[in-house]
């Protein structure tokens, strides 16, 4: 089995630049935990002060069932809560699990204390006005102003009510999507009963534009869903490209930004990426998920359209419901109905704290995750033993072992995934195309025609400063895989 031995002469890597060696021990210097005492005393604070606002009311018996055994249920809450992943700690770098920040979890919690609805007006007076506002600012990012647009459960409902929209708008068409796109996209057409095609995608998992206009020559599309960065591999469709196929063919676009969206706030992506966030403004419709990198707690997703008009197919009667003001009631303009107010003041309070503006502090933390993500992959380029696919567009990192077969390669990922586990980093696991991988050695038996790798998504700020515990723990996580394999391979010695 041609599998190459970890070398202890090759891990560079152990070197840790001054700064982060700095970094790595402030952050040991405390106790992982995602809030503090002193954020817990900041919401002890804030409840009194929320409380002041309703003393005029009379006073109450507010008799709480089971009071006296709660402790020992929130402790019993406690303890199975520990058996999850620290989602909030650096080395955790699996899946998409941004941890909120402090402000949205703290804000998120004062607001539950009322637990407003954002279905209508008399349900959440003060919360619909907060998403009203920070709905405005997500807007602003890709340069409207004029728009129709709310929160919602995630980006699987703000794909159905654009796709929905689509459908009402341009009933009988077809909805196209690229092969990486988001999975629900189909499963949503299915239950919208919309026709739906898959495009496939080029040798950088983007939509293959040849294909797609070959398509669209048909002339029975509707929508194309563009992808502003996919959840598999973060690869962005060539959106200012798209672009000029709906001048030729007419028809709407999405832009699925539910992952990537944020990243139109940076000025360092490459060229082509660049252009693309640069046109999402150009899109009929926008979802974008706060809770992936807006730092909210699931679930916060959010839709904008460009044309108000798409209100018109929101339009019903509930006389019971929308009563108290003239004004526009968020249900009015939603598929969802009750909605939690929470979400709103979370999302309010951390954009208060981080604007959504170039060069800002949220920027610079996103573009921090970014950097960490690329650093990982020019280490996985220098080391000959690693395959990868392209260079990340965004904070995904995808890579695997070079082995004598596919079917070897994939059995390595899932040893060194558990071997990573054991040493407490979280990598996750996905199946890919062998077409997405370039540098495949030629001699490697194609047995399978995808590969299973090893995908990390470098979301959070603080992956880059804690970048080389990460790569010695994957280091250390091969030599077990490959020991494993050699005495599943030679079981007599």
């Amino acid at each position: 089995m041609a599998i190459r031995k970890i070398s202890t002469r090759k891990a560079s890597a152990s070197k840790s630049a001054s700064k982060s060696a700095t970094a790595h021990k402030s952050n040991t210097d405390r106790k992982s935990s995602p809030l503090n005492s002193e954020h817990l005393e900041f919401l002890s604070n804030v409840l009194r002060m929320l409380s002041k606002g309703f003393e005029h009311l009379p006073e109450f018996k507010n008799d709480v069932p089971g009071s006296q055994r709660l402790e020992d249920v929130l402790i019993s809450t406690a303890e199975r809560l520990r058996d999850n992943y620290p989602y909030f700690h650096p080395l955790y770098a699996g899946q998409m699990l941004k941890p909120p920040h402090p402000v949205a979890q703290l804000a998120y919690a004062v607001a539950m204390t009322i637990n407003p609805n954002n279905h209508a007006l008399d349900g959440g007076r003060a919360t619909s006005a907060m998403e009203k506002e920070a709905v405005l600012q997500i807007a602003a990012m890709f340069g409207w102003t004029k728009f129709l647009g709310h929160l919602c459960g995630g980006g699987t409902m703000a794909n159905l009510e654009a796709l929905w929209v689509a459908g009402q708008s341009a009933p009988a068409k077809t909805i196209l999507a690229s092969s990486q796109s988001h999975y629900t996209h189909e499963r949503i057409s299915k239950v919208l009963q919309l026709s739906f095609e898959i495009i496939a995608t080029d040798a950088r998992g983007r939509i293959d534009l040849k294909l797609l206009e070959k398509r669209l020559t048909h002339g029975d599309v509707g929508t194309v869903v563009v992808t502003m960065g996919t959840t598999a591999i973060g690869s962005v469709d060539p959106l200012h490209e798209i672009l000029a196929l709906r001048t030729k063919y007419n028809f709407r676009i999405h832009a699925d930004a539910a992952y990537g969206g944020y990243f139109t706030l940076l000025e360092n992506l490459e060229p082509d990426t660049q252009k693309a966030f640069a046109a999402v403004g150009e899109a009929d419709s926008i979802a974008i998920d706060p809770h992936k990198h807006g730092l909210q707690p699931y679930g916060c997703g959010c839709i904008l359209f460009k044309d108000p008009a798409a209100g018109r197919w929101y339009k019903h009667n509930s006389p019971y419901t929308y009563f108290t003001s003239t004004d526009m009631h968020l249900g009015e303009i939603s598929l969802e109905c009750s909605r939690p107010g929470a979400a709103a003041a979370a999302l309010w309070a951390t954009q208060k704290l981080l604007p959504l503006t170039k060069r800002g502090e949220f920027a610079q933390g996103l573009a921090r995750g970014r950097e960490a993500a690329r650093a990982l992959y020019q280490r996985l380029q220098a080391d000959e033993r690693f395959t990868t696919t392209l260079a990340p567009e965004l904070d995904i990192v995808i890579f695997a072992l070079r082995a004598e077969s596919v079917s070897t390669t994939s059995l390595l990922s899932r040893h060194i995934f558990e071997a990573a586990a054991k040493r407490d980093l979280h990598l996750a696991l996905a199946g890919l195309p062998v077409d997405l991988f370039p540098n495949l050695p030629p001699g490697m038996k194609r047995d399978r025609q995808t590969i299973t790798c090893l995908r990390s998504v470098l979301m959070k700020p603080g992956h880059f400063d804690w970048l080389d515990q990460i790569w010695q723990r994957i280091l250390l996580s091969v030599a077990d895989a490959q020991n494993t394999i050699e005495r599943i391979s030679s079981p007599g010695k």
